[in-house]
């Protein structure tokens, strides 16, 4: 055992196998069903507990075959030794339950440990040994007995239960503003589409038109086909190389409608192309609507920022801006998604078609007004996207804070304090040497003894 290099510190460094008896789970998992006994499986071990979903399970008759090799309990821990290697999860399920391969359990020899040590399993100088002792080159993985001789550091008894419920206030404050920040996305997302909601309704504008003497009835009903010309792209042979080698020109699908503006291209095609398959070439300014994709693809609806030509999944719209604003098209058409989606006919990927793009129905205001709602919704969203930007940074940040928060502690920083203040907690019988004597005596003791070899007897007459 060799001390740690923490200022006035009393830790020691021990293997895991010293600590703690190993219940290895790699190999075959039993044969899962809808129901019967709990599975924990990787995916159930993160940020340091047990989550409860999603729900697998094994046949209660496969348990006891399954579980001779040791039982989980409540203050045990588990971590995973291949993909996803590192998770480590603190057993707090008191009822039955069986674990996956791929995991390892430790039931610690001092049964109080466990809320330390799932800690300082976590610890990222403790998860970069884990890498660098890993095997694999496809799945990358730790054996089971290079695992037992990983050292954790280990402070005197009193303080691992100091640190381990300082972590656990600190970090489930960690968890409590992730998970704040992580809602955001969802609440914006909900305010666009309100504001969406209100343009194309005129709520948003409502104040402006008392202002100039306007009405709703000044609003005109119309559609897509009446405003803009609505055509589709074509797909070249994929076994013609003289449509795609080299080719020079644009050309998009539907993949390109996740973002507002499209500014380049993942495919070209050839002038080749063009021509003998009748490609049309749409401006820049064009908006291209997923007739159909996967997903949330269909209805998406992105702004071309370049010439380029689409295939046959896109309804490309050339606005006619003498009749209407093209941002205010735009406006209504991100408005109408759920609608548009629910427009489209077909079995497993449901498709729009052009007939039905151009029935998509408009409310149309007066030029001036489509003008100010196309102000309104721009400034509303910059502030969106400012609050956003600003949520997603702050999140990047905390994302970063619970690692920050386990370095320190391991270094021996979060608990220094309190190690000033209990120097009888941190020496003597309390001290971390002392401990290891206990764990020491406790695993010999449980150690079963080796019968010593009876010689032979020379027979007589030999």
């Amino acid at each position: 055992m060799n001390e740690v290099s923490l200022l006035n510190s009393c830790w020691l460094k021990e293997k895991l196998i010293n600590l703690s008896n190993f219940i290895d789970y790699r190999g075959k998992t039993p044969r899962k069903t809808d129901d019967g006994i709990p599975l924990i499986t990787a995916k159930n071990i993160r940020n340091g507990y047990i989550k409860r979903d999603p729900r697998e399970y094994i046949a209660i008759e496969n348990y006891d075959n399954w579980m001779t090799r040791g039982i989980p309990k409540v203050g045990d821990v588990v971590i995973t030794t291949e993909a996803p290697m590192g998770n480590v999860a603190l057993i707090d399920i008191s009822e039955k339950f069986a674990l996956a391969q791929r995991a390892i359990c430790m039931q610690f020899y001092c049964n109080t440990m466990g809320s330390y040590v799932h800690y300082a399993l976590r610890n990222p100088e403790f998860q970069k040994k884990l890498i660098q002792n890993s095997t694999g080159t496809t799945v990358s993985g730790i054996k089971a007995a290079t695992l037992k001789n990983l050292e954790l550091p280990i402070p005197p008894l009193p303080e691992q239960k100091h640190i381990a419920e300082k972590l656990d206030t600190l970090l489930a404050q960690v968890e409590s503003s992730k998970a704040r920040l992580e809602r955001i996305a969802d609440i914006l997302k909900r305010f666009r589409q309100s504001v969406l909601a209100a343009a194309v309704s005129g709520k948003l504008t409502e104040e402006w038109r008392k202002k100039c003497g306007l009405s709703l009835n000044d609003w005109q009903m119309t559609n897509i086909g009446e405003l803009t010309n609505v055509a589709t792209g074509k797909t070249p042979k994929r076994t013609n190389p003289t449509y795609w080698k080299k080719g020079t020109i644009p050309w998009l699908t539907s993949a390109a409608t996740g973002k507002l503006f499209t500014y380049n291209a993942e495919q070209f095609v050839t002038e080749l192309a063009v021509q003998e398959c009748a490609l049309k070439i749409f401006p820049e300014g064009t908006l291209l609507l997923a007739m159909y994709g996967e997903g949330k693809t269909r209805g998406q609806v992105t702004e071309i920022k370049i010439s380029s030509t689409c295939n046959q999944a896109c309804a490309a719209i050339f606005v006619n801006t003498k009749k209407v604003n093209r941002h205010f098209i735009k406006i209504r058409l991100q408005e109408n998604y759920e609608e548009t989606r629910k427009a489209a006919a077909g079995g497993a990927q449901p498709n729009l078609n052009l007939k039905k793009v151009r029935e998509i129905p408009v409310s149309l205001p007066t030029q001036e007004e489509q003008t100010q709602i196309v102000h309104r919704v721009e400034e509303l969203f910059r502030l969106a996207d400012s609050i956003e930007a600003k949520a997603e940074a702050a999140l990047a940040r905390v994302n970063l804070l619970s690692q920050s928060i386990l370095a320190k502690t391991f270094r021996g920083d979060l608990s220094a304090d309190w190690r000033a203040a209990n120097p009888d907690l941190i020496s003597g019988e309390n001290s971390a040497e002392a401990l290891l004597a206990k764990i020491k005596a406790e695993r010999e003791a449980l150690t079963p003894k080796r019968k010593p070899r009876r010689k032979k007897t020379p027979q007589a007459g030999l």
